[in-house]
């Protein structure tokens, strides 16, 4: 097909993610994507785009990693799927044992979902059932920090804290507790002193904390002291609360080592994994939960955990998230990523200088800024922004008035310098050519 007739198809046909869709059938001219290598996408057009977000966090290796595909094909053609009711297979077998020795400390046991909502959502509905059969069933809320995304089913979408996305389920959604986290609190004192008095006063109606450890991804790469984590951690066992990491962003080195929980030296009682989890080539995640909870279903048949998904499991996803985890410790991917990441910080705490950004930070191998001006999920400077870096040769697709890189792992050098260089030139743009 033409690029045309692909893009008209897909104006007349798809319902695209996140996207007003008057304004993108009206004016948008799509990247059409021909194929994708390590850092690049390639357009139908003859173009290669750096991809700055690694394809919304998933493809934390690059795209089509030559080992990962070729696990693909070779499990392809012995089983490309099997239930994982009442039988098992191989490479399920080999992943769990895989993850847990590289999970926090006494995360022992592994339920296989297909992405980040829904591991999510596994953890939300084995803490409620948890206490509900093990002598607390008036813990059915949770708690979870302001400006929060953890997903798209309704139970994700019910501890979320940014508003743009819970308003059109206002009264479908049952509603919990929301904290602050250290930066919106005013800081870390005042942030913990809140949740202490919450924990204090509603501990015994809550199932569970949820957080994403040190960096909230869609609030706009929001970064906070990893103190806060620890204190969370000390709180929750002072009351009883368990505690929810949400890695499905922040895991597989994408903020510095392993897990962002290992920042704050704390494990949770049950942690999600998902994004980079298979490196973007199939979709499929994990919940991670403690020897603790997962006794707690045992003992009759009525305390099983009644929950799974058709593809809970797969063993496509499985051998190719095996293989990831091999590919992580061969290749050493976070050593390797940690001169990369110096070289984000340094480029980003530069472009704190310039007229029309407002704020910067990095962690790991993220980079962020705010742009001044209007702020929120729906400001538009970020989309002049990402305009202009298209034009040189990058997909940067911002947040609102957040300007962010997520970009691969193990991205070449040389490639990570021309998208530092394109994320400049870009922003610098807003000055030359203001409105």
């Amino acid at each position: 097909m033409s690029r045309e007739s692909i893009v008209a198809l897909d104006k007349r046909r798809i319902w695209h993610p996140y996207t007003a869709m008057d304004d993108y059938r009206a004016r948008v001219d799509p990247i059409v994507v021909d194929r994708a290598s390590g850092p690049y996408l390639y357009d139908l057009d003859g173009r290669s785009y750096i991809d700055a977000n690694s394809s919304w966090w998933v493809s934390s290796l690059g795209h089509n990693h030559p080992r990962l595909v070729e696990v693909l094909k070779r499990q392809a053609e012995r089983n490309c799927h099997s239930a994982l009711a009442g039988m098992t297979h191989e490479v399920a077998a080999l992943l769990g044992e895989a993850l847990c020795s590289v999970a926090p400390a006494g995360l022992e046991r592994v339920f296989f979902s297909d992405d980040g909502s829904t591991a999510v959502e596994v953890a939300l509905k084995a803490s409620l059932q948890y206490w509900s059969q093990n002598g607390r069933p008036s813990r059915k809320r949770f708690v979870s920090l302001e400006d929060a995304f953890h997903g798209e089913t309704l139970g994700a979408t019910a501890i979320g804290g940014v508003e743009l996305f819970r308003r059109p389920f206002a009264g479908a959604i049952p509603e919990h507790v929301r904290v602050p986290s250290p930066t919106r609190a005013g800081g870390l004192e005042p942030a913990v002193e809140i949740l202490s008095a919450v924990l204090r006063q509603q501990g015994e109606t809550l199932a569970a904390m949820v957080l994403e450890p040190v960096v909230q991804g869609a609030a706009g790469m929001q970064i906070y002291d990893p103190a806060y984590l620890r204190a969370a951690r000390e709180l929750c066992d002072e009351h009883e609360v368990l505690l929810i990491a949400d890695e499905v962003f922040t895991g597989y080195g994408r903020t510095g080592p392993m897990w962002a929980c290992e920042h704050a030296g704390v494990a949770p009682d049950l942690l999600c994994t998902a994004k980079g989890f298979t490196g973007g080539i199939l979709p499929m995640a994990a919940t991670l939960v403690s020897e603790r909870i997962f006794e707690g279903f045992l003992g009759s048949a009525d305390r099983a955990f009644h929950y799974g998904h058709s593809f809970c499991g797969n063993p496509l996803g499985a051998a190719v998230a095996l293989e990831v985890l091999r590919i992580y410790r061969e290749e050493r991917i976070i050593e390797a990523a940690a001169p990369r990441a110096a070289r984000i910080a340094a480029a980003f705490e530069a472009l704190a200088e310039l007229p029309s950004v407002a704020r910067s930070r990095s962690l790991g191998m993220i980079g962020a800024v705010d742009l001044c001006g209007d702020s929120g999920y729906l400001a538009r400077a970020g989309w002049r922004v990402y305009e202009e870096a298209r034009r040189r040769g990058a997909y940067l697709r911002p947040m609102g008035n957040v300007v962010y890189v997520a970009p691969p792992l193990n991205i070449p050098e040389d490639t990570l310098g021309r998208l530092l260089e394109i994320v400049r030139e870009s922003i610098e743009s807003l000055t030359a050519h203001p409105g």
